[in-house]
C-alpha cells in the first residue's frame, strides 16, 4: 500500500512537473515570438531597394539605405520593434488618452492632459501643416510612422499590450506634435511653482518671501496679486501636485536639465573641437534615448532619437555635431481672471467683458463609463483649475504656453539640425525652434563651436513679474510680442575657448524670467574648463562627467556649524559627525558618510521650517521646484527668519532651536534605518537608481519589469547629477545623466555615449537590460561610424525588402 502511495505521487509530481515545463516552455515560446527580429529578411512595403540593418554588440542598428525614404521607412520599422510599447504610452499620456487602458485612477491625468490643450492644439497643427506632404522633414515623418504602422500591422503585439488589453491603432503626425507637446509640458517648472510662490507672498508676505530672491517690493512694480479665495489656492496646489504625479505615473521619462560643453581645437589636446554632453532626464525602463546610425546618399548621423521622432534630437558624423540642454526659460504664465458677476461664464479683457470659448471632450476609461469634460479657454488660454470634479474654485486661472501661441516648426528645426555642417545651417535651424527652450550646443570638424539660446521669447508688460500668478483684468497677461532670435543669449567662437550650458542663467539673459538651476553645478564645471594651461582629451570630459561634487552643500552649511557644534555637546560620537560635515567638500562618492548626512540634515531642516507654514500640498510642490535649491542657502544664513518658527507650538523658535532638532532626528532616522554603527551610513547604502517600468509600479510585477536598484555616486545639482528630490533616506534616484557623450572631431569614429539600461524595450531581450550596471559605474562604449567599425562590431543583419 506504501508502495502504491509513493508510485502515485511520484507519477503526479512528474505530471504536475511536465505540465510546469511545458507551460514554462509555452511562456518562453509566447515572450521570444514577441522579440525583435535583428536577422534574416523581411518584406517591408513602400521600399523602393533593399535597405540593411546591422546590429552592433549593443542592439544599436546602422541603417544603410538607397535614399532617405527608405532610409526613414526602416527607421520607424527597426524603433518600433524596440520601443514600439514606449511609443504608445507617450501618445496616450501626451493626449490624455491613458484612463483607457490603465483605468479609473489615470481620469486625472488625462483630464490635465486634455485641459492643457495638447490634443486639440496637435489635432488642428496636423490637420493644417500636413494637408500637403511637401517638405523634406514632412516626407520622413510620414516614411516613419508608416514603418512604424507596418512592424504594427505585422508583428505580435507587445506583451504590455496584452497585459493591458491595448488595442492597435496607427500612428499619426498628431501622435508626433502631442508628444512634441509632453516635451514641451515636462520643461514647464512654472506650472508647479508661480502658485507656491503667490501663496508665500500673498498669505505669508514680504518677510518669508524674500528668500527666493525675486525682487519682491511692496511698494513697486511687483504689486499684491490678484485676490484669491482659500478654495483657489486649494484647486491651484491640487493642479499643481497633479502635474507631477501625472509625469511619474505613466512611466514616461520627465526632462529636467543637462550638461554640455565645448572646447575648441586651440583648447584640446587634437587641436580639433570637441564635445560632451549629458541631458539629465528622468530614469525608467526603457530609456527615453534609442540609437541609431543611419546613411543614405547625401546623409550620415549617428544620432539619438525618441519616441514618435524621425529626426536626431542628438548626434554627430564626421563632420559636426551638438548637444542640448534645457534653456529653463519661463514659457508658461498663469493668469488669473475676473469673471462678471452678472455672467459667469464672462470675463475681463481689455476693458470688455469677453465670453468664455467652451467644449467638450470625452475620456474613456477602462471597465467604466466614459468621462464627459467641459473644458473652458479665456482669451489668455485654456483654464486650468475647473477640470477636477469637485473643483471648489471661485476664480478662473488660465495657462498661457508658447507652445500653444508659436508657430514652433521644431520638426523643421531638427530635420535641418541633423544636417547643419556650417555655424550659419546650425543657427538657422536653432532659430525654428521655439518651444520648449533648448540650449543647442554645436560643434564641427573644420574648427567652429557654438551656442544658441534656441525659444521664442515673449515681451511681457512692463513691471510684471511672470513668477507670480497675474491678474488679467489688469492687462498682466498680455504678450505685446515676441523678441527677435538675435537678442537670444548665444556665442559662435568665443576667444575663451570653451562655451558650457548647465541650465543656470546665461550671459546676456538678465532679462529672461526662467526657472534657472542654482549656478554650483555651472561654476564647478567653469571652474575646470576654464584653466587656459589644460589640453583637453576624452579622458578629461569623461572624468568631468563623472565629478561628484559642488560647494553647493558646504555654503549651505558654513551658517549652521556653530549650532550644531552646540547640539552636539561633549557627546564624542556627535562631535566626530559635526565635524566630518566641517570638512566635508560637498563630494558624494559612494564610501562618503557626509554626503547621508547632509542630504537627510537638510530634509530635516527644509520640513521643520517650511511645511507648516505651507501645508502638506504647497509644500510637497515647493519641494520638487529648483526655486526651493536657490533658497535654501539664504534661509540657512538667515537666523531670525520668520520660517524658523513652529507655527504649531505657542513658542517663538529661532534657527537653533530647529537646527538642535533637526540634528537630532537626523541621527535617530539614520540609525533606524542603517544601524547604529554611523561608520556604516555610507552614500552606497542610502542612495540606489532603480528603472522603473510602467508596469513595475506595483508588486509584483516591479520584480520583473524593474531594473535595480543600483547604488550610484552623485547627487542632486553636481556635475554627476544623479538626482533625488527632497526627502528622507534611503533616496531613490529620480533623473540623470540620460546619456554621456564625449566626440573629439579630431576622430570622431572614436566617439563615446552609454545608455542608462538599454536599446530594447521588449521585456527579455538581451538588451533590454544590458547597459545599466556600466551606466550606474560611469562606463562609457563606442559608438561607431566607419564602415570598417561597424563590420567588425556587427552580431546580426536584417535585410528589409520591397
Amino acid at each position: 500500500m506504501k508502495k502504491s502511495k509513493k508510485k502515485i505521487w511520484k507519477t503526479t509530481s512528474l505530471a504536475v512537473l511536465a505540465v510546469l515545463v511545458v507551460g514554462v516552455a509555452g511562456v518562453t515560446w509566447h515572450v521570444r515570438a514577441k522579440l525583435p527580429q535583428r536577422s534574416g529578411e523581411l518584406q517591408l512595403t513602400g521600399l523602393s531597394a533593399p535597405v540593411t540593418l546591422r546590429y552592433d554588440e549593443f542592439g544599436v542598428p546602422h541603417i544603410t539605405a538607397g535614399n532617405e525614404a527608405d532610409l526613414y521607412r526602416a527607421l520607424g520599422y527597426a524603433h518600433a520593434q524596440d520601443r514600439l510599447f514606449q511609443m504608445e504610452m507617450v501618445r496616450r499620456l501626451s493626449r490624455g488618452e491613458l484612463a483607457e487602458v490603465l483605468g479609473e485612477k489615470l481620469v486625472e491625468t488625462d483630464q490635465l492632459f486634455r485641459t492643457l490643450g495638447i490634443r486639440a492644439h496637435a489635432d488642428a497643427y496636423a490637420a493644417r501643416e500636413f494637408a500637403r506632404i511637401d517638405t523634406p522633414a514632412k516626407k520622413a515623418l510620414m516614411a516613419y510612422l508608416d514603418g512604424i504602422n507596418q512592424y504594427q500591422a505585422s508583428r505580435p503585439a507587445p506583451l504590455e499590450f496584452e497585459l493591458l488589453g491595448i488595442p492597435k491603432r496607427p500612428f499619426t503626425p498628431a501622435d508626433t506634435v502631442s508628444v512634441a507637446g509632453y516635451l514641451a509640458y515636462s520643461f514647464a517648472a512654472a506650472f508647479r511653482t508661480e502658485p507656491v510662490l503667490s501663496q508665500v507672498r500673498d498669505q505669508l508676505g514680504a518677510d518669508h518671501l524674500k528668500i527666493f530672491d525675486l525682487d519682491w517690493r511692496p511698494e513697486g512694480a511687483v504689486r499684491q496679486g490678484p485676490q484669491l479665495a482659500a478654495a483657489d489656492w486649494l484647486e491651484l496646489g491640487r493642479v499643481a501636485r497633479l502635474s507631477q504625479q501625472a509625469l511619474e505615473a505613466a512611466g514616461v521619462p520627465a526632462y529636467e536639465g543637462s550638461n554640455a560643453w565645448l572646447v575648441s581645437g586651440a583648447r584640446s589636446a587634437s587641436g580639433k573641437p570637441q564635445l560632451a554632453g549629458d541631458p539629465h532626464i528622468a530614469f525608467s525602463a526603457p530609456a527615453v534615448w534609442w540609437e541609431a546610425h543611419l546613411k543614405a546618399p547625401g546623409f550620415e548621423l549617428y544620432g539619438h532619437h525618441q519616441a514618435l521622432n524621425p529626426t536626431a534630437l542628438l548626434g554627430h558624423n564626421t563632420s559636426f555635431g551638438w548637444s542640448l540642454t534645457m534653456f529653463q526659460n519661463d514659457d508658461i504664465d498663469l493668469v488669473v481672471e475676473t469673471v462678471n458677476p452678472a455672467q459667469p461664464d464672462e470675463v475681463m479683457h481689455k476693458g470688455q467683458w469677453v465670453k468664455l470659448q467652451t467644449r467638450e471632450e470625452v475620456i474613456a476609461v477602462k471597465g467604466k463609463p466614459a468621462v464627459t469634460l467641459k473644458l473652458q479657454r479665456s482669451p489668455h488660454g485654456p483654464i486650468i483649475n475647473r477640470m477636477l470634479k469637485d473643483s471648489a474654485g471661485q476664480r478662473p486661472v488660465a495657462l498661457w504656453w508658447a507652445f500653444l501661441e508659436t508657430e514652433n516648426p521644431v520638426l523643421e528645426a531638427f530635420y535641418e539640425l541633423n544636417r547643419a555642417d556650417t555655424l550659419a545651417k546650425a543657427r538657422t535651424a536653432a532659430s525654428k525652434i521655439h518651444a520648449p527652450g533648448l540650449n543647442v550646443m554645436w560643434a564641427n570638424a573644420a574648427g567652429d563651436i557654438g551656442w544658441w539660446a534656441a525659444a521664442k521669447l515673449p515681451q511681457r508688460p512692463a513691471g510684471v513679474n511672470p513668477s507670480f500668478l497675474l491678474d488679467g483684468a489688469k492687462g498682466e497677461g498680455e504678450k505685446p510680442g515676441f523678441l527677435p532670435f538675435e537678442a537670444n543669449p548665444q556665442e559662435e567662437n568665443p576667444a575663451r575657448g570653451y562655451i558650457m550650458s548647465a541650465n543656470h542663467q546665461p550671459a546676456g539673459g538678465s532679462a529672461i524670467p526662467g526657472y534657472y538651476n542654482i549656478w554650483d553645478r555651472a561654476q564647478r564645471l567653469d571652474e575646470q574648463l576654464r584653466d587656459p594651461a589644460k589640453r583637453w582629451t576624452p579622458a578629461a570630459h569623461q572624468a568631468l562627467q563623472l565629478d561628484v561634487q559642488t560647494s553647493y552643500g558646504p555654503r549651505l552649511l558654513a551658517p549652521l556649524l556653530p549650532a550644531l557644534r552646540a547640539a552636539a555637546g561633549n557627546d564624542a560620537e556627535q562631535k566626530g559627525l559635526v565635524e566630518l560635515l566641517a570638512g566635508w567638500r560637498g563630494d558624494h562618492p559612494l564610501d562618503s558618510v557626509a554626503a547621508t548626512l547632509f542630504n537627510q540634515l537638510r530634509w530635516e531642516l527644509v520640513r521643520a521650517a517650511m511645511a507648516d507654514e505651507l501645508g502638506e500640498t504647497h509644500f510637497d510642490n515647493l519641494r520638487r521646484t529648483r526655486v526651493l535649491d536657490h533658497a535654501l542657502p539664504r534661509l540657512m544664513a538667515d537666523a531670525a527668519s520668520p520660517w524658523w518658527d513652529d507655527r504649531r507650538t505657542a513658542a517663538r523658535e529661532r534657527r537653533d532651536d530647529i537646527v538642535k532638532a533637526a540634528w537630532g532626528a537626523t541621527q535617530a532616522h539614520l540609525r533606524t534605518l542603517l544601524g547604529v554603527d554611523s561608520q556604516s551610513w555610507v552614500w552606497a547604502r542610502a542612495h540606489t537608481l532603480t528603472h522603473q517600468h510602467p508596469l513595475g509600479r506595483q508588486a509584483p510585477l516591479d520584480k520583473l519589469f524593474n531594473v535595480g536598484p543600483l547604488p550610484v555616486p552623485g547627487s542632486h545639482e553636481v556635475p554627476n547629477n544623479m538626482a533625488q528630490m527632497p526627502g528622507p533616506a534611503p533616496w531613490t534616484v529620480v533623473y540623470g545623466p540620460s546619456t554621456r557623450r564625449v566626440i573629439d572631431f579630431a576622430d570622431p569614429g572614436q566617439a563615446l555615449g552609454s545608455n542608462p539600461v538599454g536599446q530594447s524595450g521588449a521585456w527579455g531581450d538581451a538588451h533590454y537590460r544590458d547597459q545599466a550596471k556600466a551606466h550606474a559605474e560611469g562606463g562609457y562604449r563606442r559608438q561607431y561610424l566607419s564602415e570598417k567599425d561597424v563590420v567588425a562590431a556587427t552580431r546580426s543583419t536584417l535585410v528589409l525588402r520591397p
